[in-house]
């Protein structure tokens, strides 16, 4: 999906869907913003361009918690076993773009909270409740798969492509209510962080268009977070 507000431009993506990639590339060569932000931080992006496999940081285990830390594993696992179904590495959107801004001389900006700061919260708040709720789940992923998909509609999934905007938020609310903390440390924290970022960039740059591509689901939620900040310091 893809919102306008301003100067601003948000497309939400799947990170191994053939579509996002070409849906990010087309924006920018027609568009051609002056800013491309995107849903990284420093460290994600040294991750995302490194062509080294991470290896265990007993430091960065002790730093964020061996929850946090397993679950950026399990996730990054998940994605490469999917990537690998349609043939596109998770993220290679987000790579494109920093190619494109690279050739094109387009400044890039990183919106995202730092991930330390949110594995960190994630492991801290991540309860016995939620983690036994995790488990049932993965047992009915793999024992009753056909039944899970088709209850979020997603019995014809086509990986290559972003999933509908209804199953998105069908998906996102389900979080919502199974995994409140997971939702509040990985998507309402991180979009507020987004969203105070591209106001800041909107403010300081008013004559720039800026591009910013982030995760299929964030993007309304950061757009309207944008409006209200946006207006708040456009009154005071």
């Amino acid at each position: 999906m893809v919102l306008r507000y301003k100067n601003l431009i948000i497309i939400g993506t799947s990170h191994i869907a053939r579509q996002s990639y070409k849906e990010v590339r087309h924006l920018i060569l027609t568009e051609m913003p002056g800013i491309i932000a995107l849903e990284l931080d420093k460290q994600r992006l040294a991750a995302l361009m490194s062509k080294e496999r991470p290896r265990p940081n007993l430091a960065l285990i002790k730093h964020i918690g061996l929850k946090g830390y397993l679950f950026t594993l399990i996730g990054s696992y998940i994605q490469k076993k999917l990537g690998s179904k349609v043939g596109v590495l998770p993220g290679e959107e987000m790579k494109e773009a920093i190619r494109l801004a690279q050739k094109l001389q387009l400044r890039l900006a990183l919106i995202d909270q730092d991930i330390l700061v949110t594995m960190k919260e994630f492991s801290k708040t991540f309860t016995w409740k939620e983690r036994f709720r995790f488990i049932a789940d993965v047992f009915k992923g793999i024992f009753f798969k056909k039944k899970q998909l088709k209850k979020y509609g997603l019995e014809n999934l086509d990986l290559s492509k972003v999933p509908s905007q209804a199953t998105i938020n069908k998906l996102i609310q389900d979080l919502k209510y199974r995994y409140p903390n997971i939702y509040k440390s990985l998507i309402v924290d991180r979009n507020r962080v987004m969203a105070k970022n591209l106001t800041g960039l909107m403010k300081h740059f008013p004559d720039k268009k800026i591009l910013a591509i982030v995760g299929a689901g964030h993007e309304e939620a950061i757009l309207k977070l944008v409006k209200t900040k946006y207006i708040k310091t456009s009154t005071t």
